[in-house]
């Protein structure tokens, strides 16, 4: 079985870093390098103050500290690392195309050609390559046959080694990871690449945890487990709207079906929406694979996830609309959180991002605080979907480092990230120094109703009447 001494990854991102930084620690004989384009985001991988790094995830830090300079290093070179590796993984972002063919639910390609491009350029030795981004099925075919075409007589095995990981609890998803999947060809070759793989994750890992597959099922797999996950959101939230009908609280109904030992209680929390990276690309891959094979019914199954988190979404701004006595023009709407779930920094897919869009389209002025999230990223965030300009957005958007700051004058507060310190603020204090009537929404779920009538917010919380 091939030894491996060097590893690159190519893609400094959520994915990348973390994991590479978990391999360098745990394989101290092991060189990795992470090489990325972007200058800015290698040069803060490379930052002495390590609470500047480019991702927060709890554990990073320290995880980083301890091999960075070692044998984990961060640069932009990235044609020496290629040249140096025994194994290269691609863990590049794969947006969902914006354009052409499969806009809308295709996975966009581009980064991954160019990566496997640059590859076959470069490498004269042969390589074991690994695809690690967010991709549909298929695309270990695509990257095999762009290296086996342009290389330089180098043999190139492809594995696809998909990431389950969590934001938030990414360190801990790595360092104790329910499972590792492992997908190549079944071929002698095949079977020493995917066993080189696995000798890397062994380090830490016990064997029956790591289960090899053909390059098909890896690739199937990752999304078909965000998928079954994600729906489990929407199936609580499509419920949560009907608790708000009734007199049922959607926080009764999830515990009594997840004390259900088939259904089991993770993923029933109800909440303002999904976001992230992961969950709605992965689903509008599938959807976008079943329409190719011609199967529309399975296509529109899996597609309903995805309209029903968009409704949850648009059904929390219509409520604070409809409260602030249909009009938030000209009001101040405080956002106490912007990134999809606490204890990261990433924003994708966001569920702040959509109401904020919402509630922008009726002129509201928001005033967002996110401990983790920079004022670059929230514009950013807002000018990608197209609808404001960025003058538009500064115009309205402000954003603040003080959660008392943000409050102040506010007619209203929108919970949408489940920070735990917000739950420990003085909610007296801020009422006072809110407009009256003073209203709070509570996307997440997260505060005490009782608490809060008590101080005098006209308080809603979503799953549940708010009488």
């Amino acid at each position: 079985m091939k030894t491996i001494k060097n590893i690159c990854c190519i893609g400094a991102g959520y994915v990348g870093g973390p994991t590479m930084s978990v391999i360098a620690s745990k394989c101290p004989e092991i060189t990795v390098n992470v090489v990325d384009i972007n200058q800015a985001r290698i040069d803060l991988w490379n930052h002495e103050d390590l609470d500047k790094l480019p991702v927060y995830e709890p554990g990073l830090k320290e995880v980083v500290g301890e091999a960075r300079g070692k044998n984990l290093f961060f640069s932009t070179d990235v044609d020496s690392a290629i040249d140096e590796a025994d194994m290269i993984f691609i863990s590049v972002n794969t947006p969902t195309k914006t354009y052409g063919k499969g806009k809308g639910q295709a996975a966009d390609l581009k980064y991954i050609e160019l990566c496997a491009r640059n590859i076959a350029k470069v490498a004269v030795d042969d390589k074991i390559v690994v695809e690690k981004s967010t991709l549909p099925v298929r695309t270990a075919q695509t990257l095999k046959s762009i290296l086996h075409n342009t290389g330089n007589g180098v043999k190139f095995e492809i594995l696809s080694n998909p990431e389950f990981l969590a934001e938030g609890t990414a360190i801990e998803d790595l360092l104790d990871a329910d499972r590792i999947l492992i997908g190549g060809d079944e071929t002698p070759s095949g079977q020493e690449a995917k066993n080189a793989l696995s000798s890397v994750y062994e380090h830490w890992l016990p064997k029956e945890r790591i289960l090899q597959t053909n390059v098909w099922s890896s690739e199937l797999s990752k999304l078909v487990a965000n998928a079954f996950l994600a729906q489990r959101v929407s199936s609580i939230n499509s419920i949560s709207a009907l608790c708000e009908k009734t007199d049922a609280n959607v926080a009764e109904v999830s515990r009594a079906i997840g004390y259900d030992s088939r259904i089991g209680s993770r993923f029933l929390n109800s909440s303002v929406g999904f976001g992230g990276s992961c969950f709605q690309k992965d689903i509008l891959n599938l959807v976008y694979i079943a329409k190719s094979f011609g199967l529309q019914e399975v296509a529109d199954y899996w597609e309903q996830v995805i309209i029903m988190n968009d409704y949850q979404k648009r059904r929390f701004a219509d409520n604070i609309i409809s409260t602030l006595y249909n009009t938030v023009s000209g009001k101040k709407i405080a956002f106490y959180g912007w990134a999809f779930k606490k204890d990261t920094n990433d924003t994708r897919e966001s569920a702040a991002i959509y109401v904020a869009d919402a509630l922008l389209e009726e002129n509201a002025h928001i005033v967002v605080y996110d401990p983790k999230v920079s004022k670059e990223t929230i514009y950013s965030d807002l000018e990608y979907l197209g609808n404001k300009s960025r003058e538009e957005i500064e115009n309205l958007v402000t954003v603040l480092n003080d959660p008392m700051e943000t409050a102040k004058d506010a007619h209203a507060i929108a919970v949408l990230t489940e920070w735990d310190e917000f739950k420990e603020y003085d909610w007296q204090k801020i009422y006072d120094i809110m407009l009256k009537p003073a209203f709070v929404f509570d996307g997440r779920r997260i505060l005490d109703p009782a608490k809060m009538n008590g101080i005098g917010f006209k308080f809603y919380k979503i799953g549940q009447t708010n009488d």
